[in-house]
């Protein structure tokens, strides 16, 4: 067995999971993305010996969004301090308010990798403990989420019989390139950790929600491995 599956309801008073196309004023998709529920997984339970693919995310709550002005700093920190006040901004943002999923997620084994009842009962531990690496979030660090093991009988409170959303943030493939060197990551293998240089890449898929469950293609995780040179 290389591949375990789990079923995890997350929610929070709100969130904003952004829109990368919409480059001026945050503004979210009506649904968790792929990407934000390997984020709230990862944030419980993380190993560079596995990867979590997202299959589902079921919505519980219905889509209500507000707009809200948010303070935000202009640049990312780095070496050189910033002054707050001089770099501080603005800006409007379509977020998400009282969200509820059930997200559905397999774990992976890399190559090589075979103790798969050790990661399974770790990550048990730690959801049926509440217990995380650090506070998991939905989509920007200010919406903390809180978690808790799913019991596969939740109802949603609205039905979604078919909502099609168009093109969907999917998740970000990392690619080392010579010529790119735009950005530093981690690269694992085994218990080996490297610093890579490179470029992100974005991917997408055509999304639609049909009877309150976004599925996820399994063919993007393929695409996403090729793309990094990696495999599983």
């Amino acid at each position: 067995m290389n591949a375990a599956t789990f079923i995890i309801k997350v929610g929070g008073d709100y969130a904003c999971f952004t829109n990368p196309g919409l480059k001026v004023e945050r503004c979210t998709y009506p649904v968790m993305t792929p990407a934000a529920a390997r984020g709230v997984l990862e944030a419980i339970f993380w190993k560079p010996q596995f990867r979590w693919e997202i299959r589902e995310i079921k919505i519980l709550k219905p889509i209500k969004q507000i707009s809200i002005m948010r303070n935000e700093i202009e640049d990312r920190q780095d070496k050189t301090p910033i002054v707050i006040e001089r770099k501080r901004q603005q800006r409007a943002s379509l977020i998400l308010k009282r969200v509820e999923y059930v997200i559905t997620a397999e774990i992976i084994l890399k190559s090589g990798i075979t103790n798969i009842i050790g990661y399974i009962e770790q990550f048990r531990r730690k959801l049926e403990g509440g217990q995380c690496h650090h506070t998991p979030y939905l989509g920007t660090r200010e919406f903390a989420a809180w978690f808790e093991p799913a019991t596969g009988k939740e109802e949603p409170d609205e039905a979604i019989v078919e909502l099609p959303l168009g093109q969907m943030l999917f998740d970000t493939a990392y690619r080392e390139n010579d010529e790119r060197k735009e950005i530093d990551f981690h690269r694992h293998k085994g218990e080996e950790k490297r610093v890579a240089r490179g470029y992100a890449h974005a991917l997408f898929f055509d999304a639609t929600i049909k009877n309150n469950v976004l599925a996820v293609p399994r063919d993007k995780y393929r695409e996403l491995y090729e793309l990094e040179g990696v495999h599983v």
